[in-house]
């Protein structure tokens, strides 16, 4: 029998009210529209190399809910490229679109995309990414700050109570979310860094959230450290399939215990293995769903309507400015409650198990 879970998190939970609240009909279009009298809403997403989720889940999922409350959207990708990123973002704008949705690829490029919506008069949502020095008018995320302490927290399980080595590896500087991520580590790291509970071996920013510079800049980190670490804390899923391949090239896979974030079939199918110690989900159909809400208030009457939806703020420290904001709340993931992402629709059961991993699947609740 399979394991029964939850059908959905909390925060979709809470957000179905939320959506309800402000309902599903087509919002009366002020600016573009499509032929069939929808507003336009223009969604740019950042890359498809930084992690799976870009196209695999976001995608999708927007495409579904936007389309729900009546929008018209077109939904197109940066490839991590800021010049592609400001001549998408210029399209929309000459097209009048009635709401931007921005993931930024670095915060000067969408920053001047920000400025430049506003002067046309269309409201900004940066999803998932803060730009920096931006003036979005909304921002819908998740807590890093609370993904970074779930990380440093489930790498503290797996590695029990004694002594540790341990080696960083940090998203892209150019990434708000990076930095709230390490923010949330250290607050659990620090004191067991100072207490000499754990050594950190050494910490590394990724640059690009690339992820064959991550495999490559650890295997140089274990190399200098002799060929031994305890722990890794791997930013996301990709980081930490790239420290996987180089421990499992030592014999050394599922000896390590290695941190994840977002939940893909890759690092789930590592937890089941047991070469990944645990990964972070962060729904993506509720962020995806929270967007949708907020776009359709906007297209609907405004910044007023969509204030209703927004009981959070995010500070800017580059503008000390603070962004209206809803955010989301993580969930750490191990092989305990690994259905919980099955159940919430973010991966299918067919994608995460197969012949070739079976009895695993089976051995936690899967089959």
């Amino acid at each position: 029998m399979r394991r029964k879970f939850p059908v959905r998190t909390a925060a979709t939970c809470c957000l179905a009210l939320l959506l309800a609240s402000c309902g599903k009909s087509a919002p009366p279009a002020k600016q573009a529209q499509s032929p069939g009298g929808q507003p336009k809403v223009g969604v740019i997403l950042p890359d498809t190399t930084s992690s799976v989720r870009w196209e695999r889940f976001d995608r999708p999922w927007l495409e579904k809910f936007l389309h729900g409350v009546g929008v018209d959207a077109r939904i197109v990708n940066a490839e991590n490229d800021p010049h592609r990123f400001v001549s998408l973002a210029d399209e929309f704008i000459a097209e009048g679109v009635e709401v931007l949705v921005l993931t930024a690829v670095d915060s000067e490029s969408a920053a001047a995309v920000e400025r430049k919506a506003h002067a046309a008069g269309i409201p900004t949502i940066n999803y998932d990414r803060l730009t920096l020095g931006g003036n979005a008018d909304y921002y819908v995320s998740f807590d890093g700050v609370a993904v970074g302490t779930l990380q440093a927290e489930g790498l503290g399980k797996c590695l029990g109570a004694g002594r540790a080595t341990v080696i960083e590896l940090e998203g892209a500087k150019t990434d708000n979310n990076s930095s709230l991520f390490y923010e949330g580590q250290q607050r659990v790291l620090k004191p067991k860094y100072d207490a000499g509970q754990y050594k950190l071996l050494g910490n590394q920013w990724i640059e690009g959230w690339d992820n064959d510079l991550a495999g490559h800049v650890f295997a140089d980190l274990l190399a200098a450290n002799g060929g031994k670490v305890d722990g890794v804390v791997a930013a996301n899923d990709g980081f930490a399939g790239e420290v996987i391949e180089v421990l499992a090239a030592k014999g050394l896979a599922g000896k390590v215990a290695v941190t994840g974030q977002d939940a893909t079939v890759e690092g789930l199918r590592a937890i089941l293995r047991g070469d990944q110690c645990m990964t972070v989900h962060k729904s993506v159909r509720a962020e995806a769903e929270a967007t949708a809400g907020l776009v359709s208030a906007l297209a609907g009457g405004g910044t007023a309507n969509a204030d209703t939806l927004v009981t959070q703020f995010i500070h800017d420290p580059r503008t000390d400015r603070e962004i209206k904001a809803l955010l989301l709340p993580p969930v750490a993931i191990t092989k305990d409650n690994i259905g919980l992402v099955v159940e919430d629709d973010s991966v299918r059961l067919s994608q995460l198990c197969t012949e070739d991993n079976a009895e695993q699947c089976k051995a936690a609740g899967l089959s």
